[in-house]
């Protein structure tokens, strides 16, 4: 296992870390601790949950993944010796209804954000959070995964980013986190909390969370340049893009809500040159994200044991020129399937 800087923060993270938010709901609490077992043999440091985690989201769950992550790590022994990451959820989380968390007032302002913070801490079972990260922006953003603008004017109460760096500060200056990162925040989002951060208003970002696959290679774009001129990680999820990647939904009479034409035609693609490779197509697409250089960790999740144990054969795997080239080549034909 490689081992990669967080940004500036200080903090050291495995090549691939392991996403839990399905720890507690799809995943009972006997598989979730066989999976970070598995993974912590393998090298894995990174263990990434989120205060509405597992989803789907629900009053009966909300906050479970945390406080089995924390169980596991205390049982292991294991405090100080991984990175826990997790977040705070807004008001612009996509994840669904969620006013069980803190009813329809959630916003990323310091009385919330405080509030999460400590009932992450709690169930977690630890003192402080490593990597402490914005669950989606307050504010709507209307071109991730869309083709096309939309304009949403700001809510008159929209907090302010200066307000949200405060309230991060005060819980970095009191031990309680080491770090803070954002989820899914646009190209301006994050330039923004970079020259705040400079201009001395609250703790500098080190980390930007965001999905990237094969399939998804928008943040190319915008956000690869910002995250590597100024030095921040780069975390990203969904590199099988929600199993579509495996290839196993391509068999005749599969079916996936997210496998339109488009999409079909690319993933066929990738797969016969995976084969042609000698690979399976799960390891391509997870080393292809691993490799490119703006990338910090690439997150693993799984809802079983044999899942993650495919996915895990996938570190240390470097894919040569020729088939980054022909990766390169089946995107250019169709950068984004519909």
């Amino acid at each position: 296992m490689e081992y990669r800087k967080l940004g500036n923060s200080g903090i050291e993270v495995s090549a691939y870390g392991l996403g839990v938010m399905t720890f507690g709901g799809q995943t009972p609490e006997d598989d979730a601790m066989r999976q970070m077992d598995m993974a912590h043999d393998a090298g894995i440091t990174l263990f990434d949950t989120a205060e509405n985690y597992p989803t789907p989201t629900g009053p009966e769950t909300q906050g479970r993944s945390e406080e089995i992550l924390g169980r596991w790590v205390k049982a292991r022994g294991l405090e100080g010796k991984v990175v826990i990451a997790t977040k705070v959820a807004g008001p612009g989380n996509a994840a669904g209804d969620m006013t069980h968390i803190r009813g329809e007032d959630r916003k990323l302002d310091r009385a919330n954000i405080r509030q999460a913070a400590e009932d992450s801490l709690r169930r977690l079972g630890t003192d402080c959070i490593d990597l402490y990260q914005l669950h989606w922006p307050e504010r709507p953003i209307t071109t991730l995964w869309r083709s096309r603008f939309s304009h949403i004017p700001d809510t008159p109460d929209l907090t302010p980013i200066e307000q949200t760096l405060d309230a991060l500060g005060e819980l970095v200056d009191e031990g309680k986190i080491r770090a803070f990162g954002v989820s899914n925040e646009s190209p301006w989002g994050l330039m923004r909390y970079v020259a705040l951060g400079e201009a001395g208003r609250g703790p500098r970002l080190a980390s930007l969370q965001i999905g990237y696959s094969l399939l998804d290679r928008q943040i190319e774009v915008g956000h690869a340049e910002i995250v590597m001129r100024e030095q921040l990680g780069l975390i990203t999820y969904s590199p099988l893009s929600r199993g579509l990647l495996t290839g196993k939904h391509l068999e005749e009479g599969a079916d996936h809500p997210m496998l339109t034409p488009g999409k079909r035609a690319a993933v066929a693609a990738y797969v016969e040159l995976a084969h042609s490779a000698g690979m399976e197509p799960a390891h391509m697409a997870l080393a292809f994200a691993c490799q490119k250089p703006f990338v910090t960790s690439v997150l693993m999740a799984a809802s079983s044991v044999p899942q993650l144990e495919k996915n895990i054969a996938a570190a240390g795997l470097t894919l040569p020129k020729d088939i980054m080239k022909a990766i390169d080549a089946i995107h250019d034909a169709n950068a984004t399937p519909r």
